[in-house]
């Protein structure tokens, strides 16, 4: 997989797919991690003489029709605000009926979500086409890590028409989980929870064959999660709501993770520990998400959206918190982890 450093990107106008398939609620950003990790790649290219940098990203589930409560463009707003002082602009997606013509003085363009055309859910080789043809693209980077696990027209069928590399975001990503997953350094810890016993029980089973213990919380322990590999310990204290709803992991449960984080030297975590939207039930999430950040003598890895907006916010509080990574991919992180192929960066190795 080629990397930006492997190309010369001078006087080159480079499509860059990133993922801004950000939160967003009453036409305010709720999350901006996946455009500030999208900044180093932007400014690399730049930095590195391209003439023009140009994004491309879908938002939501439009359904391959035009909604504008779908639109990029509260997503053009932060973007433009964080680039200060390089000269930015807003576009349409290009079709057979729409051209446009970027000014040369825009540096970094933002086209608007791609998913409001089918040909990118179809991985259409036509749209595909349209984009590179409209945006007068001469090379692609890939750097929407939470996009890789889609054969889409903007992970797939565009490396066949353009010299292709990895961004910066997707080698970070890479490098990270995949030392983790290779050679973990132990004592190895994996931290579960989330409320679908469906997407983490296949986790939880693939990785206690690398990892030496898990800790198993969330909705899923306080449903009844079974597991009789002595190397998982699923929480069996909660915190209830007045109508018995278990909504947190209780203290004792609490005590176990932090001990088994303390003692660990590489620490994943995927899922949230209680209904953490209520501050009354994020008391374990917070305390695990403390321990980790202060651990500086280990890997500590947070995935998963809901747990990487929590740990993000948590961070703005406590700014001496910090961890090796946390990853912006959701469904392609757990099938990285889970060691399925992904397509995007499959398309990357042609």
């Amino acid at each position: 997989m080629k990397k930006l450093s492997d190309l010369d990107f001078k006087g080159k106008n480079v499509l860059v797919r990133v993922d801004y398939n950000v939160p967003i609620k009453d036409g305010v950003i709720t999350d901006d991690l996946r455009i500030r990790s999208s900044l180093p790649t932007i400014n690399y290219l730049l930095e590195h003489g391209a003439n023009r940098v140009i994004l491309i990203s879908h938002l939501g589930r439009p359904e391959g029709k035009v909604n504008s409560e779908y639109s990029m463009k509260p997503v053009f707003d932060a973007l433009s605000k964080m680039l200060s002082g390089v000269k930015t602009g807003f576009y349409p997606l290009p079709d057979k009926d729409l051209d446009f013509k970027i000014p040369e003085e825009v540096k970094v363009a933002l086209l608007e979500n791609l998913r409001f055309n089918p040909g990118e859910e179809e991985n259409s080789d036509e749209f595909a086409k349209a984009v590179a043809k409209a945006t007068r693209a001469d090379m692609f980077v890939q750097d929407g890590f939470a996009v890789l696990h889609r054969a889409h027209a903007s992970t797939d069928a565009i490396t066949r028409l353009l010299p292709s590399c990895a961004g910066l975001l997707v080698e970070k990503e890479i490098t990270n989980l995949s030392g983790v997953l290779k050679n973990p350094t132990h004592p190895a810890l994996l931290i579960v929870g989330g409320a679908k016993v469906s997407d983490k029980a296949p986790l939880i089973e693939g990785m206690s064959k690398k990892f030496d213990r898990i800790a198993v919380g969330g909705k899923i322990a306080a449903d009844g999660y079974k597991n009789d590999d002595k190397k998982v310990y699923v929480a069996d204290d909660f915190d209830e709501n007045s109508a018995g709803e278990k909504l947190d992991i209780g203290p004792i449960s609490t005590t176990k993770f932090t001990d088994l984080i303390i003692d660990s030297k590489t620490i994943i975590w995927n899922g949230l520990l209680g209904y953490a939207e209520d501050p009354a039930y994020a008391t374990a999430s917070t305390i695990v998400a403390e321990v980790m950040g202060e651990k500086k003598d280990a890997t500590t890895i947070v995935c998963g959206g809901d747990t990487t907006g929590f740990v993000e916010n948590l961070v703005k509080i406590h700014p001496n918190l910090s961890y090796s990574l946390i990853s912006t991919g959701g469904g392609a992180t757990l099938e990285y982890l889970l060691g399925k192929e992904l397509p995007g960066i499959k398309a990357l190795d042609n």
